[in-house]
């Protein structure tokens, strides 16, 4: 017996310490479960889903002419025989691979009869709204996987807080798509304490995000620098990964571009060549050098910018390489004469890193912080979204009417011609039948002595433009469409051709230059 007792209090010993480190561990997953299971998982994919549907949705106004002409209107062109393209897609600057997503469910559409002109305009938003919840889910579990469930929770926040990313997610530019695969592509990347990066994944997803956009190369070359810094095997890496995938997607997305251009076309080296040796960009607007430092970056970031300086501050040293990739493409772009807002877009979920850092470090001040950034943002995105600029889309929606018109009248069937800044409004995407309609063009100069575009001989002197382009009454278009600033220039005109103003829609609150508050469609009776 006096044998067997101290075994048994070993045999205790032993069992206590199996219970304790089981309970440990029990413990261990039971705080970790919430954020791992397959619960959570699904409600964060269901709340995203939603969340970008509802936004999808609340966005109701136009951004940019090449939300249109360089995806949709290209899309509608690739799959019915009439449409409209621009300079830039005959000069082979602009790949079909991005158009072509679109096009393939056009394609669908119009097999299946189902072709209404509500389908084409909100199917290919639905379909980015999408994209855009996928890399929202892969957002914050990246961020799960590097912080603490606190900051995961404040980082997310922040980025469905944004009022920029709202605006823009599931808009069909291809800024937006550029974002969204940025933001699956970080997912994968060897960030520091990161365990679920993939380099041959995100590889892929860079090479998809460059050839949609040929400028993502800008945003994601400190980071390709730094993963060849950190690699250990740098030569297996070029041989084995970079250049299979680089040249896979070359030759996939050269094929491609091929196919729709029907000549050898490479739209990488079409795209340096008219943006670095003949400057085309600096056609449509220059701004000084350090517009994104004063202006671009502190509108796009919006009323997160405190948030991001404070969070620079406090996470610098472990998140250096994405506040690098931050500075670095704004640098670059500031190199450039034109900028734009959109351009800087795809760094924006590197920011909201360090904004929710720094509310998960504010504390006695986290709770007012993130109501005045939920409150400020939702004014913003909400205003934005469903009143700024959109009356470019509702007066499609007033021609589309026409097309039942055009196919039931006798001559003269309606002949549309927009007097306003070209690219102003969608075009065949946007009422898809073949309604004859016409717009101001406006090119850039590609050397040609004195050149002049359409648009600007048109606003030099209007009334003179017209007459000259309407010396016959019967070669007067049937509707005009313009914005309300030109009216009282062309009143003569209009008179003297009886037109009658049949519709006046609201526009913006922000009239400048050519872009009046109210755009105007005259009929002639």
């Amino acid at each position: 017996m006096e044998n067997i007792r101290p075994r048994l209090k070993f045999g205790n010993k032993v069992e206590d310490v199996k219970l304790r480190k089981r309970k440990s561990q029990l413990y261990s997953k039971e705080d970790e479960s919430p954020l791992n299971s397959g619960v959570l998982r699904a409600r964060v994919v269901v709340f995203c889903l939603v969340f970008r549907l509802i936004n999808c949705f609340l966005v109701q106004t136009s951004f940019v002419p090449d939300e249109y002409w360089q995806s949709l209107e290209v899309s509608h062109r690739m799959v019915v025989t009439y449409g409209y393209l621009t300079w830039e897609w005959k000069a082979g600057i602009r790949g079909f691979c991005y158009p072509l997503l679109f096009a393939f469910i056009y394609k669908i559409l119009h097999l299946v009869n189902c072709d209404s002109v509500y389908l084409l305009i909100w199917l290919p938003r639905i379909i980015q709204a999408l994209l855009a919840a996928f890399a929202d889910v892969k957002f914050f579990f990246l961020i799960q996987t590097l912080e603490s469930r606190d900051v995961a929770a404040w980082t997310f926040f922040s980025h469905l807080c944004s009022w920029f990313s709202w605006y823009c997610c599931t808009r069909t530019l291809t800024n937006s798509m550029e974002t969204t695969i940025t933001c699956l592509a970080l997912f994968y990347f060897p960030l520091p304490g990161s365990n679920t990066h993939s380099s041959k994944k995100y590889l892929t997803l860079v090479a998809l995000a460059v050839i949609v956009r040929p400028t993502a190369a800008v945003v994601w070359f400190p980071l390709l620098m730094y993963h060849f810094w950190q690699e250990d095997n740098k030569l297996r890496l070029i041989t084995h990964t970079v250049i299979p995938i680089g040249g896979v997607a070359v030759v996939i997305s050269t094929l491609i571009d091929c196919v729709f251009y029907e000549k050898w076309t490479m739209v990488q080296l079409n795209f340096l060549k008219f943006n670095i040796f003949y400057s085309v960009a600096d056609f449509y607007g220059a701004h000084p050098w350090h517009w994104y430092f004063t202006q671009g970056f502190a509108v796009v970031i919006g009323p997160h910018l405190p948030l991001f300086l404070h969070g620079c501050t406090v996470a610098y040293k472990r998140y250096k390489i994405l506040l690098a990739a931050v500075i670095w493409t704004l640098v670059v772009y500031s190199l450039l004469p034109h900028k734009e807002f959109r351009f800087i877009y795809p760094v924006l979920p590197f920011c909201m890193v360090f904004c929710g850092i720094s509310l998960a470090n504010l504390k006695a001040w986290r709770r007012a912080a993130a109501t005045i950034l939920l409150v400020s943002n939702l004014v913003a995105a909400l205003y934005t979204g469903l009143i700024h600029q959109r009356g470019t889309l509702d007066v499609m929606s007033h021609l589309q009417t026409l097309c039942n018109i055009s196919t039931i009248s006798s001559p003269p069937q309606p002949d549309v011609l927009f007097l306003m800044p070209c690219h102003s409004t969608p075009f065949y995407s946007h009422v898809h039948c073949p309604l004859k309609m016409r717009f101001l063009e406006c090119p850039p100069d590609l050397g040609e002595e004195g050149y002049v575009d359409e648009a600007d001989r048109f606003y030099d002197d209007p009334l003179h433009w017209l007459r000259t382009s309407f010396p016959y009454k019967s070669s007067l278009p049937t509707h005009l469409v313009f914005f309300d600033v030109l009216e009282r220039e062309i009143s003569v005109f209009l008179q003297g051709n009886n037109f009658v103003r049949t519709a006046d829609i609201f526009h913006t609150h922000f009239p400048e230059g050519r872009v009046g508050g109210s755009i105007f469609i005259f009929e002639r009776r």
